[in-house]
């Protein structure tokens, strides 16, 4: 009975998140450039749809490794290293070189740069830890201050017009993304996807916590081990694409919760994902017909996200 309401839940979220999609396609859609209009707006829907299920499914996957619904991988510090990236690039080389100015070389370098730290931090340091995620996660918290710091330190050295420039990496926004990384990207997001997929009834059990799952024949330790190197792709390559948007996973993985009043994974990783795109197509339509550009979306989500995690706070906090 639980589970037909969560299955019309799912058909409704899905209905509603192709109908805006097609409402944001098609709306104000000038016919005398639609052969650059439409397949421009075609793209930012996929862009949304490829961000959306990364964040998605790593902040599921997060939260149920961590056992806590106001966690984030966001948490690990690698908006922190995206940006320190970012402005080390300028601090070193400037804003004409190839590394910032040449969109598949400055993606290139951000996803390498993401995934050897997440690598270094969630396998190696996870094995040096003895498998502790929340010693694991205190190490992510320092580092990510450590180079957030260092970045605000090198931005007060560089020259006002620089940091005009560095400033567009420090918001996710979905314009003006070049084509080929969309694909480069989906083509990633979608391997990680199977990978998960293939195997998503054991996230039920991990959820269970260690000691259940390992009685209920799960090899924990390497079973977290990969889930974590999934999430850290998943994250490296959204970010790399768009931007960091710090709080979009935590807000909508909790409305799943809240939505779908269960812990099947196969309905909170879906929901979630529907979720994340409908939470995109609304930021951007705001972003575009109602600010006319002139706020961020990731500024739109974030004051949103900060205010729902405010609430969770103060809703633990009663308990």
């Amino acid at each position: 009975m639980h589970n037909g309401k969560n299955n019309r839940l799912l058909l409704i979220l899905t209905i509603v998140t192709l109908a805006i999609a097609g409402f944001y396609i098609l709306y104000q859609l000038n016919f005398d450039i639609l052969f650059y209009q439409l397949p421009s707006r075609v793209n930012r829907v996929v862009t949304m749809l490829i961000v959306g299920i990364a964040i998605a499914i790593s902040t599921v996957i997060f939260q149920t490794i961590t056992k806590n619904r106001i966690l984030t991988p966001s948490i690990m510090g690698l908006d922190s290293v995206y940006l320190f990236i970012q402005t080390i690039i300028v601090f070193i080389v400037g804003t004409s070189s190839p590394l910032l100015t040449n969109d598949f070389v400055n993606y290139l370098v951000s996803m390498l740069g993401l995934v050897i730290f997440t690598v270094l931090v969630f396998k190696y340091l996870f094995k040096l830890t003895g498998s502790h995620v929340f010693l694991l996660l205190l190490i992510g918290i320092i580092l990510g201050t450590f180079f957030n710091s260092l970045s605000t330190f090198m931005q007060m050295l560089i020259n006002p017009d620089d940091f005009l420039i560095l400033q567009n990496s420090m918001f996710a926004s979905f314009n003006a993304i070049n084509d080929s990384l969309i694909w480069v990207t989906g083509a990633i997001v979608l391997l990680m996807l199977i990978i998960v997929l293939r195997d998503f009834h054991s996230l039920d059990v991990i959820a269970l916590g260690r000691d259940h799952a390992i009685n209920l024949g799960v090899n924990y330790d390497r079973k977290v081990s990969q889930l974590l190197l999934i999430i850290a792709v998943l994250v490296s390559v959204s970010t790399a694409l768009v931007g960091p948007i710090m709080f979009l996973g935590l807000l909508v993985v909790n409305l799943a919760h809240e939505m779908f009043k269960t812990f099947k994974h196969r309905y909170l990783l879906l929901g979630s994902t529907l979720l994340a795109v409908i939470t995109l197509l609304l930021g951007q339509m705001l972003t575009q017909y109602v600010f006319n550009q002139a706020v961020e979306i990731s500024v739109i989500i974030n004051l949103v996200g900060g205010v729902y995690f405010i609430i969770l706070m103060l809703k633990e906090s009663r308990r």
